[in-house]
């Protein structure tokens, strides 16, 4: 049984859960918990299991990896239906600047550790964070809105949701948690209202996973 160190509000550990759904690889989960009551991805026994702790991470036959990213692409590897890339070169290109234009550009830069350095270190309050937020989310989703709107599939690059939507849906889950008008980005929102509309998604959303 492949093992996932998960936390329900983490949108990296959303993506994995997404992709796990969407192969149907099951997997167990071990809660994380990243709230700063607790922290407990600072804590020696889960530094004891990743080194950089930060979720999620998998333990496979033993072995623990991190990085959502990386996994993703093992989980295509090891199971190839149904595939996350579609067939022709350039729109596997696509598809994977999409996917890291969410995972490279936009979370990373507000991602919890971030965002509480900029609390701790230059005392930014929470007008400050949702700008800050808000700031990084809109400068990405202006570029992705138009590859969006290029599209003339059912989803974005094909008839499939796919890595571009495992990192989109999460990132419009934050979007609105941060209350960032999603008005501009119309086909943005419609493909994450066709996904949502999936179980796979569905079973993968924070609500669904959330510990008692």
């Amino acid at each position: 049984m492949i093992k996932l160190y998960d936390y329900w509000r983490s949108s990296a550990c959303f993506r994995l859960r997404i992709g796990f759904n969407l192969k149907g690889i099951a997997y167990e989960s071990e809660v994380v918990n990243l709230h700063p009551d607790f922290s407990e991805q600072l804590g020696a026994s889960y530094k004891a299991i990743n080194p950089q702790q930060r979720v999620p991470a998998v333990e496979i036959d033993g072995q623990v990896f991190s990085q959502s990213m990386a996994i993703l692409d093992w989980m295509d590897e090891a199971y190839p239906s149904p595939a996350f890339l579609p067939k022709a070169p350039l729109d596997r290109l696509r598809a994977r600047a999409f996917a890291e234009t969410v995972a490279c550009d936009i979370h990373p830069l507000n991602n919890i550790s971030i965002l509480g350095y900029l609390r701790e270190v230059f005392g930014a309050d929470k007008d400050a964070i949702g700008a800050w937020y808000a700031t990084w989310i809109i400068r990405g989703f202006e570029a992705l809105e138009v590859h969006a709107r290029q599209s003339k599939t059912d989803f974005l690059f094909g008839d499939q949701p796919g890595l571009a939507e495992i990192c989109l849906i999460p990132q419009v889950y934050n979007a609105r948690r941060f209350n960032v008008d999603l008005a501009p980005y119309d086909r943005l929102v419609e493909i994450d209202a066709k996904c949502m509309e999936l179980e796979a998604f569905q079973n993968a959303a924070p609500e669904a996973v959330k510990p008692d």
